[in-house]
């Protein structure tokens, strides 16, 4: 029996499900049951019947799911560690002292953020529903944390006060004014497609702005047929099997840690029921309010 076949044979046995993150490997989001972003993910996990949740993404993405899902088995079946840099950025104490500092703010955190900043936090937020949630929530001033640059990409668009920390995602910071110009320079005036994770001179060129799944409807419903994406180069296989005549031109961003999970790994975890995600019950409690009013804020 090969792995594929192990693999859907052990699903079925096990009533597991696969979930993959939109910049994993293309192999594994050929394996998965459902592929997509944070949030996407984020409703799935939290609304399946499936007793066990293989989780291929980073460490928060397979915590937020135990979180939303304790009574599930969560598995993270990477190959050594798999964390969001912006999970070692923000600490409980430094959101805690930015608190102090603005008592009447309230504090949104990005979902890659660790479990123990989303416990001290008011709403947890995705790249696509940041301004939803900013919108939604009452209060005028928001504490926004980890991300710099999605802070400053919300605050172009509401009235709303955004205390930003100092924080960003290593990938999507590190592009620059020049790398895009590049590649524009070799591929003529295409349409430039960027994550909000970018530096505000990217987003400012940009055609447009939005997390993975709006830049893969965008991408897919545009009658244009050339595009520059600048986010993780993960989210090429689904623009290919979206829109197979279309061509798309990333600059060079992998995320080594969405890198991690493999078959053999996925195999190995659902058959012997390992890597699993364990969290201490008092941290889950605090921590999902902070999710459950995401999702509240959000609409979903």
């Amino acid at each position: 029996m090969n792995q594929l076949d192990k693999l859907k044979k052990l699903k079925k046995e096990k009533n597991a499900i696969i979930l993959a993150h939109y910049y994993q490997n293309a192999d594994v989001q050929d394996v998965a049951d459902y592929v997509g972003d944070s949030y996407y993910l984020s409703e799935v996990g939290r609304d399946s019947d499936a007793d066990i949740i293989v989780y291929c993404g980073v460490k928060f993405m397979a915590e937020s799911a135990k979180i939303l899902s304790p009574e599930k088995k969560v598995l993270f079946p990477v190959h050594g560690e798999a964390t969001c840099c912006m999970e070692h950025q923000a600490t409980p104490g430094l959101v805690l002292e930015m608190k102090k500092q603005h008592p009447n703010a309230k504090v949104i955190t990005y979902i890659n953020s660790s479990s123990e900043v989303k416990a001290v936090s008011d709403a947890c937020c995705t790249s696509s529903s940041a301004l939803k949630i900013v919108e939604n929530i009452d209060a005028d001033e928001i504490i926004f944390v980890p991300d710099q640059n999605l802070a400053s990409y919300v605050a172009e668009q509401t009235d709303k006060k955004i205390i930003p920390f100092d924080g960003q995602c290593n990938v999507h910071h590190k592009v620059t004014l020049e790398n895009i110009k590049k590649l524009l320079e070799e591929h003529g005036k295409v349409e430039i497609l960027a994550h909000p994770e970018c530096q505000k001179e990217i987003r400012d060129i940009s055609t447009y702005v939005g997390s993975t799944a709006g830049i893969l409807n965008y991408a897919k419903t545009s009658p244009n047929k050339e595009f520059i994406v600048v986010t993780e180069r993960g989210i090429h296989h689904q623009l290919k099997k979206d829109s197979p005549e279309k061509f798309f031109y990333l600059p060079y961003m992998v995320c080594s840690s969405m890198k991690r999970v493999f078959i053999e790994t996925i195999v190995d975890a659902l058959e012997n029921e390992k890597c699993e995600i364990k969290m201490d019950k008092e941290l889950i409690k605090k921590a999902k309010v902070s999710l459950l009013n995401m999702h509240k804020y959000a609409g979903g």
